[in-house]
C-alpha cells in the first residue's frame, strides 16, 4: 500500500490519573486527591479511510478495534485484518486497520460520519434501519446451571482493577463452566468494554459460543446486537434490560439474564439454557486471562 506510513511509537495515555478535588464531608471541605478514569478520542480507520471516532479508555485498544470491527459487521475474524497499528496524536489515538481483502458492502453500508460519544453505541448511524438491523441467530445447545451464572456474576468483581482505582468504569467478562473467568475488559463505556472483550476472544482464538458474557451494566439493544455478532449464547448483566433489548435477544436466540444480584437473577429470553444446579461447586479462581 503506497499511502501507508510507519508510525513513530509513542506511549498511550494512562488509563487513569490522580486529580485534586475538594471533598465536602459533614459540611466540612477537605482538600485531597482522587484517581479518575481517563477517556480519549479514538479514531478507527480502514485502509486509510476514516470510519468512526469514539470516546474510550486508552487501554486494550487493539482488542477494541478488532472487537468493534466484528460487532460492526465489517469483518468476521482476525484473518480479515492484514495489519493494525496505533498512532498517538495530540487529539487522541488513531487505530489504523488494513483489510486483507477489498472492503465489502458491510463497510460502506455502516460507515459513520459523526463522532460517537462513549455513552451511545449507535450514534452516528446513517439510517434508522441500521439501528434495528437483522442479526445472526445464535445456535442452540449451550446450557449452564444457575449456580454457575451466579458464580460468573460474583467473579466479575474480582477482575476489575481499573474500577477498583476509579469506581467509574464498566466491565465485560467471558466466563466458561470448565475454566471460570477467561478474560475481562474495562472501559468508561459499556459498549466499548464489550467490544474490547470481543477482540480479546478473537486474539486468543476462543469461541464465544463456549461460555457466557457477564457485564456490570444495564442491557441496551446495542449490547445485544454486539453479543449476537460475537455468537454469545448467554448475556448476563447486573442491571435491567430495555424492552427493545429483550425483543432483540429473543429474535437472536440469546438467553438474556439481567438484574443479577446477590439474591438471584431474572431470565427474560430463552430460559431453557439455564438449568438448576446439581450441588456441584462452580469453578472460580481458575482464571486464564487473554494477554
Amino acid at each position: 500500500m503506497t499511502d501507508r506510513v510507519t508510525p513513530v511509537p509513542q506511549a498511550l495515555p494512562d488509563a487513569s490519573r490522580p486529580v485534586t478535588r475538594v471533598a465536602w464531608r459533614d459540611g466540612v471541605p477537605l482538600d485531597g486527591d482522587r484517581v479518575v478514569a481517563e477517556e480519549t478520542a479514538v479514531a478507527i480507520s480502514y485502509d486509510s479511510a476514516a470510519y468512526a471516532v469514539l470516546m474510550a479508555t486508552p487501554r486494550d485498544l487493539e482488542d477494541f478495534a478488532l472487537g468493534f470491527s466484528v460487532t460492526e459487521g465489517i469483518i468476521t475474524g482476525r484473518a480479515d485484518i492484514a495489519d493494525l497499528d496505533l498512532v498517538v496524536v495530540p487529539e487522541g489515538v488513531n487505530v489504523r486497520l488494513w483489510l486483507a481483502k477489498t472492503p465489502g458492502e458491510a463497510l460502506e453500508r455502516r460507515r459513520r460520519r459523526l463522532a460517537g460519544p462513549m455513552g451511545c453505541g449507535l450514534c452516528g448511524l446513517e439510517s434508522l434501519a441500521e439501528a434495528t438491523r437483522a442479526l445472526p441467530v445464535v445456535p442452540q445447545g449451550f446450557t449452564i446451571d444457575a449456580t454457575q451464572v451466579a458464580a460468573a456474576r460474583d467473579d466479575l468483581a474480582n477482575h476489575q482493577p481499573l474500577f477498583e482505582e476509579t469506581r467509574a468504569v464498566h466491565a465485560a467478562g467471558f466466563w466458561r463452566p470448565d475454566t471460570g473467568m477467561v478474560a475481562v475488559r474495562e472501559d468508561v463505556g459499556r459498549h466499548n468494554a464489550l467490544d474490547k472483550l470481543a477482540g480479546a476472544l478473537i486474539r486468543g482464538g476462543i469461541d464465544a459460543a463456549s461460555g457466557l458474557v457477564v457485564m456490570s451494566s444495564r442491557v441496551s439493544v446495542e449490547l445485544v446486537q454486539k453479543a449476537a455478532a460475537m455468537g454469545v449464547p448467554v448475556l448476563v448483566a447486573v442491571s435491567a434490560p430495555s424492552a427493545l433489548a429483550i425483543r432483540t435477544a429473543e429474535a437472536a436466540g440469546i438467553t438474556l439474564v439481567a438484574v443479577a444480584r446477590r439474591d438471584g437473577f431474572e431470565v427474560f429470553t430463552h430460559a431453557g439454557r439455564i438449568v438448576p444446579g446439581d450441588g456441584m461447586e462452580a469453578k472460580q479462581g481458575n482464571t486464564r486471562h487473554v494477554a
